[in-house]
C-alpha cells in the first residue's frame, strides 16, 4: 500500500487543501490528511475541529483519512508509516519555503521524501489566513472553503448571512 501524508495546520480547510487531498487519493493508495499543532499560529478552531472539518469535506473519498500528529514532521512520517509527504505549491514564496523545509526534513529522515503538488490555478491566492482576515471582516468567503467550512466560520464568528 502506498500511503502519502498530508501535512498542514487547516485552519481552516479550503478548496484548494481540498483539491489537493483529492488528487494525491487519485495517485496513492491512502492519504493521511495530518492536521497538525501549530503552536506559532492563533487557531481558529480547535485541532478536533479542524479534522472533523476535513472529513466531512471529503468524507466521499474513502481513501482520505484524517488524524493528527504533534511535533515534527518527520517523526509522524515514520509513526504512519507514509511513503512520502506531499504539500501544495500554489506560488514561487510557496516553493521556496517548501524546498528549504523539505530539504531539512530529508537531512532529520533520510526516509523522508517529499513531493510537491501544484494547486489548481483557481485556488492560487487563497489561503486560511486570508479566508480567517475576510469572514472576521463579514466579506464574502464561501467560494473558497467547503459548505461545511463556511457554516463552521459563521458560527463560530457569530457571522449571519
Amino acid at each position: 500500500m502506498r500511503r502519502v501524508l498530508y501535512p498542514g495546520s487547516f485552519d481552516p480547510v479550503t478548496n484548494g487543501h481540498l483539491d489537493v487531498a483529492k488528487r494525491a487519493a487519485k495517485i496513492f493508495d491512502e492519504v493521511l490528511v495530518a492536521v497538525a499543532a501549530n503552536s506559532e499560529k492563533k487557531a481558529l478552531f480547535s485541532i478536533e475541529e479542524r479534522m472533523e472539518l476535513f472529513q466531512t469535506a471529503c468524507k466521499d473519498i474513502p481513501n482520505i483519512k484524517v488524524i493528527t500528529f504533534k511535533g515534527l514532521m518527520v517523526d509522524a512520517v515514520d509513526r504512519f508509516q507514509a511513503d512520502a509527504v506531499i504539500r501544495g505549491i500554489r506560488a514561487a514564496s510557496d516553493f521556496e519555503y517548501e524546498f528549504q523545509m523539505a530539504l531539512m526534513n530529508r537531512e532529520l529522515n533520510s526516509k523522508c521524501e517529499t513531493l510537491f503538488m501544484m494547486t489548481d490555478p483557481a485556488y492560487s491566492f487563497v489561503s486560511s489566513r486570508l479566508i480567517k482576515e475576510i469572514a472576521a471582516n463579514n466579506g464574502e468567503f464561501a467560494a473558497f472553503v467547503p459548505p461545511n467550512v463556511v457554516d463552521a466560520i459563521r458560527k463560530k464568528l457569530s457571522l449571519t448571512k
